[in-house]
């Protein structure tokens, strides 16, 4: 089998495509209004009718172009890019926390002690008039 024999497969590319967004057949299935057997159908054919098509991608929240051109090796490489930018170049290497989240804790956690003092207190007070 030649690669391009491979790369041409719609329902392998569709298959990769629900793996990667973390999707069964059983959903991709419930949400096209199908069964879990015409969805591993599905995947298992070379071409699909293009309006079935806009509705899987609809389904997988891409578009069909994308489905069409899909291809691991380009995955892979906006993957290794993403990390290489966000370590070296992206926000994510300016980003400094200005405060400890453990002092943020504290003072929430005082917050609502405070606020269950004061409602005791209220409470005390109504109790006390009656």
């Amino acid at each position: 089998m030649s690669t391009a024999t491979k790369t041409s497969h719609i329902g392998r590319k569709i298959s990769r495509i629900r793996e990667l967004r973390g999707m069964k057949q059983e959903t991709l299935a419930a949400e096209l209004g199908i069964s879990q057997q015409s969805v591993s159908s599905l995947e298992q054919s070379e071409h699909i009718e293009d309006e079935k098509l806009e509705r899987v991608a609809k389904v997988l929240g891409v578009s069909r172009e994308a489905i069409e051109n899909f291809s691991e090796e380009s995955i892979f490489h906006n993957i290794n890019n993403f990390n290489d930018n966000s370590v070296n170049n992206g926000p994510l290497n300016n980003f400094h926390c200005t405060f400890n989240p453990l002092d943020k804790v504290v003072e929430l956690y005082e917050r609502l002690v405070q606020a269950e003092k004061d409602k005791v207190a209220y409470l005390e007070k109504l109790l006390e008039k009656k």
